[in-house]
C-alpha cells in the first residue's frame, strides 16, 4: 500500500510600501500591490487549481484526498480582493475530503521568539478555519516547515496528533521519509516531506533541460509505485502557486495534476490520503530526532533564509522587543499591523544568498536589494515605536 498525501501551501504576505523615515502614515501596507497580486494569482492559480482538484475529487468518486496549509492574511486577502477563492475553498471543504492544517495566523517566525505569540497566533488561525470551513485540525504545520523536538513538543502540548516537516536527509540518514515517525520521547506522529518527489512537480516539472522532461502522470505514478514494500505514504508537500504561478499553464502543468490520481490508483493498492488519515492508519515506525530547528528553504533545509544575517537577526529581535509594549496598549488595529510585521516573507527579502540557492531569492524579492528591504522595514518599525508612545 502506498498512499499518496498532497498537502498545499498557500500564503500571500502583506507587502510593505515604500515608507522613508520622514514618513509618519500609519498605513503601512501596499493595498494597490497586495490587491493586484492577489487578483492575478487567483486568476493563474488559486481559482483553476481548485476547480481542477473539485473535479478530481467528483471524478474519483471522493477518493481524491487532499489538505492545504493556507495563512490568516491570504485568507484575509482573499476576502479584500478577490471573493470568489474563498468560495471555491468552501466548495472544496464542502466535499469532506480537504483538510485545513493548523498554522500561524501570519505565517510568523514566532515560535523562536515568543511562545506566548506562537500559541495566540495558532488559535487565531484555528478560529478562522473553524469559522469558513467548520474544521478544526488535528495537524500542525509551522510557518515554511520549520521544525524541531521542540516544536513537536509544543504542537502536541497544544493538543495535536501530528506535525509536519521536511524529510531532511541529515537527519534521517539511510532511512526513507515515506514512513510515519514521531520525536523523542513523544506521542505525537511527524509526516515527512518527500522532498525529491515533491520538488519534480513543483521545481523541475516544467524544465526541459532536466533528464526526465517530460514528466507524465503514468511515470510519477510509477516513481511513487515504487514505494510499496519499502514505505507507507509519500508525502507531496509543496506550494499550490506551483501549479500556473511557478509552472505555467502552457507547461500542462494542470493536465498532469488533473490526471495523476488515475494513474496513481490504476496500480494496485495506491490511494490519496488526507494527512490526519495517514497519521490514523500508519503508526510510526521510529524515531525522528530533530534536536536543530530545519525547515524546507533552500539546499541547507535551515533557517538561514529568515537568519542568516545580521540585518535579518536585528530586525526580527527589535520586532520582538515591542511585543509586550504593542499589547499593553490594547489597540487592537495596532496589534494587527504588529502582527503582520511579524510575517515570514519581510526577512526572507533581507537575504543575501546568492549561491545556490541566489536566484528563488531574487525572484520572491520586491526591493532592488536587501539593504532596502531593511531600511524599508525598519522605517516602519520605528512609526510603530512612535505609535506606542
Amino acid at each position: 500500500m502506498a498512499s499518496v498525501c498532497f498537502y498545499f501551501q498557500v500564503h500571500q504576505p502583506y507587502r510593505l510600501r515604500r515608507y522613508s523615515v520622514f514618513d509618519t502614515d500609519h498605513n503601512y501596507f501596499d493595498d494597490q500591490k497586495n490587491g493586484e497580486i492577489c487578483r492575478k494569482v487567483a486568476t493563474k492559480c488559486y481559482l483553476p487549481a481548485n476547480q481542477c482538484i473539485l473535479d478530481m475529487i467528483r471524478v474519483h468518486e471522493g477518493r481524491f484526498r487532499c489538505a492545504y496549509s493556507i495563512t490568516g492574511v491570504a485568507l484575509d486577502q482573499f476576502a479584500a480582493y478577490h471573493p470568489e477563492v474563498l468560495d471555491s475553498f468552501k466548495r472544496l471543504a464542502d466535499t469532506g475530503c480537504v483538510e485545513f492544517l493548523a498554522e500561524t495566523y501570519y505565517h510568523s517566525l514566532s515560535f523562536l521568539y515568543s511562545r506566548e505569540e506562537f500559541n495566540a497566533q495558532i488559535e487565531l488561525h484555528q478560529q478562522k478555519m473553524m469559522e469558513l470551513f467548520g474544521q478544526k485540525s488535528t495537524v500542525f504545520r509551522d510557518t515554511e516547515l520549520i521544525y524541531s523536538n521542540d516544536v513537536a513538543r509544543a504542537a502536541h502540548e497544544l493538543g495535536y496528533k501530528a506535525v509536519i516537516a521536511e524529510g531532511a536527509d541529515h537527519l534521517l540518514g539511510y532511512r526513507s521519509p515515506n514512513f510515519v515517525y514521531h520525536p523523542p520521547g513523544l506521542p505525537i506522529s511527524v509526516l515527512l516531506k518527500n522532498y525529491r518527489l515533491s520538488d519534480d512537480i513543483a521545481f523541475r516539472f516544467g524544465n526541459r533541460g532536466w533528464a526526465e522532461w517530460p514528466l507524465s502522470t503514468e511515470k510519477f505514478a510509477g516513481w511513487v509505485n515504487q514505494v510499496n514494500g519499502c514505505g507507507y505514504t509519500v508525502n507531496l508537500f509543496m506550494d499550490y502557486e506551483t501549479f500556473g504561478e511557478h509552472q505555467w499553464s502552457d507547461t500542462g502543468i494542470f493536465d498532469f495534476l488533473y490526471h495523476l490520481p488515475g494513474a496513481v490508483m490504476s496500480l494496485p493498492d495506491n490511494d490519496f490520503k488526507k494527512p490526519s488519515e495517514v497519521v490514523a492508519a500508519y503508526p510510526p515506525i521510529g524515531e525522528f530526532d530533530a534536536p536543530h530547528l530545519i525547515s524546507w528553504a533552500d539546499t541547507e533545509r535551515d533557517l538561514s533564509a529568515w537568519l542568516g544575517n545580521a540585518m535579518q537577526s536585528n530586525a526580527l529581535q527589535e520586532l520582538f522587543n515591542l511585543e509586550k509594549a504593542v499589547k499593553a496598549k490594547k489597540d487592537p488595529e495596532l496589534l494587527h499591523d504588529w502582527r503582520r510585521l511579524t510575517t515570514s516573507d519581510h526577512f526572507y527579502y533581507m537575504c543575501t544568498k546568492y549561491f545556490a540557492d541566489g536566484d528563488v531569492h531574487k525572484y520572491f524579492n520586491p526591493y532592488e536589494s536587501p539593504y532596502d528591504s531593511y531600511i524599508n522595514f525598519m522605517n516602519v518599525l520605528d512609526n510603530v515605536a512612535t505609535r506606542i508612545k
